[in-house]
């Protein structure tokens, strides 16, 4: 299976990545996972991106797509993947279908798990991380036994600045505005499956997803 999930910050993609990967037993290969991967490993395009990073400056489309093409040409992808975070933008798709093109290989399905705004904010805006270990809590669905204190080791629980609501509504526009047009993109090639995640259990949604590649197989 060749897949790419796509989908809103708090949609959920890591944890329906994690599961669709003992499912299928193919890599799942993030934006950042790849990032850190070429640049430890020297590659040519992993260089070129930390020349950039380092800077502060966005990696250029074409550094982007050459790391994804070096990514892709490893042995573990030859039965497939789960591309998460990449493409973001029409033109990065229109580049992807290019390289798989070259590497002889097709997509099975694009993956997109929609989830209403107001429920991404709820769901992103009650996380709780603690200070000291790190540890991860939720204020509805996976509260800290004492408000504010980490069960783990008793640390203080806060809320980072990226889960705060004006934060988070700032980068759900983004979303709309750059990586939504891939949703119709997807859509007329026949690729698309749309998913609906409101209010819905973790092994619901994963279950309906399953449903849906299997049909695409």
């Amino acid at each position: 299976m060749r897949i790419i999930l796509l989908g809103p910050p708090g949609a959920g993609k890591g944890t329906q990545a994690a599961m669709l990967v003992k499912e299928f037993a193919v890599p799942h290969i993030s934006t950042g996972d790849m990032f850190r991967a070429a640049i430890k490993e020297g590659t040519e395009m992993g260089t070129k991106a930390k020349a950039y990073m380092d800077q502060g400056q966005l990696v250029p489309d074409e550094v982007v797509i050459g790391i994804v093409k070096e990514r892709l040409t490893q042995e573990d992808c030859q039965k497939g993947f789960i591309l998460d975070g990449f493409p973001r933008t029409v033109p990065q798709a229109d580049a992807l279908q290019e390289v798989l093109k070259n590497l002889k290989m097709d997509l099975s399905a694009v993956v997109n798990l929609e989830v209403s705004e107001d429920e991404l904010v709820t769901r992103l805006s009650g996380r709780r991380v603690c200070k000291n270990c790190g540890a991860s809590y939720h204020i509805h669905f996976s509260p800290a036994k004492s408000e504010g204190v980490c069960d783990a080791c008793g640390g203080e629980l806060y809320q980072r600045d990226d889960d705060q609501e004006a934060t988070i509504r700032k980068r759900l526009e983004v979303y709309r505005n750059q990586t939504s047009p891939l949703i119709e993109y997807y859509e007329k090639t026949g690729l698309l499956e749309t998913i609906k995640g409101d209010g819905k259990e973790i092994g619901e949604i994963f279950t309906a997803v399953v449903t849906a590649l299997k049909e695409k197989k």
